[in-house]
């Protein structure tokens, strides 16, 4: 935890907070911090800056609080990502938020297991805490949003174009020619099957919306490892 995130209901006015829970028992015990130190904070889509402890205990912490800093600039990327199985799910969820991604869809594909779309992973409090997780390892405060599309052709059909917007979009899909290009600088959407690619109809869909198919060479890497390659590789 690089960066300590504070909730709106954490403040007591506008400088000072009580912290218990996780976040105090990192505090005490990763930490070893005491009162006086002083600590990076966060406001969860605000600002950053610094926490000086005023007050510690077993049960909550006192800081008061100073933010005066921006956090990092997004990755100018929109993910569109076939749902991955749920513990691959909490590793690329953490990944692409510490990446600074703010934009996430999680679509359907054939290859995705129908189950996988009832995990409790996809509730917003379970997916918020594994967006909180990146954030704090990257000291950042912008939280990503996530869209769930359950229905790969209306969404394709109904929604994408505007997703899209004038942004390159391109698909990663094993069977492509055309290398990842590198180091752009200007908007991208990004497609990312599941395990096994997405299948030809699909790539034909995303095709017609204006997606171009690339590859990252000969290996096939897993989602978890494709998806931080991928992103590090298109921006500069």
């Amino acid at each position: 935890m690089n960066l300590i995130l504070l909730n709106n209901d954490d403040f007591t006015d506008p400088t000072r907070v009580r912290l218990s829970g996780r976040r105090l028992e990192h505090i005490v015990n990763i930490q070893r911090a005491s009162i006086g130190d002083t600590l990076r904070v966060g406001e969860i889509n605000g600002l950053s800056g610094t926490g000086k402890i005023l007050s510690l205990s077993n049960e909550e912490l006192e800081m008061e609080v100073q933010l005066d800093q921006s956090p990092p600039e997004p990755l100018p990327i929109t993910l569109l990502l076939a749902l991955p199985r749920p513990k691959m799910l909490k590793r690329v969820l953490q990944s692409v938020s510490s990446l600074g991604v703010k934009q996430i869809y999680l679509i359907n594909s054939y290859r995705v297991d129908k189950s996988f779309w009832g995990s409790p992973l996809l509730q917003p409090e379970k997916l918020r805490e594994q967006l909180i997780l990146g954030l704090e390892q990257a000291r950042d405060t912008l939280l990503p949003e996530v869209h769930l599309q359950p229905r790969f052709k209306p969404f394709v059909e109904d929604e994408l174009p505007e997703i899209i917007g004038k942004s390159d979009a391109y698909i990663a899909h094993p069977g492509a020619t055309m290398p990842c290009p590198k180091a752009l600088d200007q908007e991208i959407t990004l497609a990312i099957g599941p395990e096994g690619g997405f299948i030809p109809y699909e790539v034909e869909k995303l095709q017609t919306c204006g997606f171009v198919p690339i590859t990252l060479g000969e290996r096939i890497l897993r989602v978890e490892t494709a998806v931080p390659v991928l992103l590090s590789r298109l921006t500069p």
